[in-house]
């Protein structure tokens, strides 16, 4: 064994110890995500296919623990002392590179498809994103190939990084800013359907935010300190957060559902008698006919609305009517007359 401390310029720190940090807060999130995943399998009642995208997640994610683990002892226990480990690349940690796209696939993939449909579809914006999460996930790939192929991981390994990075962080703010400014234009003036766009406004941009500030963070340490660990502290992280801001999202529909049907419009009516109406006009004009006033009490109205919401379940309860509707006397013997709020007459 080695005498590290013959070894005057080897840090552990910014090496062993960054890439220990980040197995730390990964293994901790990771199990804040199991916890959710619990959660979501017990409470949440959703279609095969998003159970289905669940369960992926999670075993790639678990997937991506186990091998860090493995590189992290690799390091730090198989090889103590060795100095010369540090410019060697585990083969773990390359594997661990294609369970963290994975698992990013994934979610974005999800967030793409949300995209897609509140944006009515629309090809080139889709496009964009998709580009993006491609390039993302086809990034490591290309790394694997240059190491089995060329053994130029340690030379590409830097550029690499780099690119799947800010690949990683501009994709999810496009994907962010796209939802916010979709759900943004989306308000239609109602208490509890702003009340709702606002929280999954908040949503969209809690989960962007944690996933690009964890990119981006990568991205610096590796320009400012690519001879160093720190970056891989960052990446180990970024899949657990990739996870947790899917299961959040999932998990938090019912308590976002539930605290729109907390908020009751409430109007106030004021329900005024036409015989004072009449009573009035007769002191005034010295009488109306008892007929006219009958008739006029007749009239009522009915407001109605239409509001409608694209979810991932449970679509019946994300449609609210309520009817606009005049009867007048006519209406009382002929039909009645609906008025719709955009001016329609049915």
């Amino acid at each position: 064994m080695a005498d590290i401390s013959a070894s005057p310029h080897f840090v552990l720190d910014n090496t062993f110890g960054a890439a220990f940090v980040g197995l730390v807060v990964a293994a901790t999130l990771h199990g804040v995500s199991c916890v959710q995943a619990w959660y979501y399998f017990t409470h949440q009642d959703d279609q095969w296919p998003i159970r289905l995208l669940v369960g992926a997640v999670m075993a790639f994610d678990t997937i991506h623990q186990i091998l860090i683990t493995h590189t992290v002892y690799i390091y730090t226990i198989s090889n103590w002392g060795n100095s010369k480990i540090l410019g060697r690349l585990v083969w773990s940690m390359l594997v661990e590179v294609l369970f963290n796209g994975f698992t990013a696939f994934l979610v974005q993939s999800f967030l793409a498809m949300r995209v897609w449909r509140l944006s009515n579809r629309n090809p080139w914006l889709t496009l964009l994103v998709c580009l993006l999460i491609a390039g993302e996930f086809g990034a490591p790939f290309v790394h694997i190939t240059f190491w089995v192929f060329a053994h130029a991981a340690c030379n590409s390994g830097c550029s690499l990084s780099i690119i799947v990075n800010a690949l990683a962080a501009a994709g999810d703010v496009l994907i962010a800013g796209t939802l916010c400014i979709i759900l943004h234009r989306s308000r239609t003036g109602f208490h509890r359907s702003d009340t709702m766009i606002n929280k999954l406004i908040l949503f969209s941009v809690n989960t962007g935010v944690l996933t690009s500030l964890c990119a981006i963070a990568s991205l610096i340490s590796i320009v400012v300190a690519g001879h160093t660990f720190l970056y891989i502290a960052f990446f180990f992280c970024i899949g657990r957060l990739y996870s947790n801001s899917l299961l959040a999202t999932l998990n938090a529909r019912k308590m976002i559902r539930g605290a729109a049907d907390g908020i009751h419009s409430t109007s106030t009516c004021e329900n005024m008698s036409l015989k004072s109406f009449s009573h009035n006009a007769k002191s005034k004009t010295g009488g109306v006919s008892s007929a006219a006033a009958r008739r006029q009490a007749n009239i009522s109205i009915k407001i109605d609305t239409t509001k409608e919401f694209a979810t991932d379940s449970d679509p019946e309860n994300d449609t609210e009517k309520h009817s606009v509707v005049m009867m007048t006397p006519t209406c009382m013997t002929h039909g009645c007359l609906e008025l719709e709020k955009g001016g329609n007459v049915a």
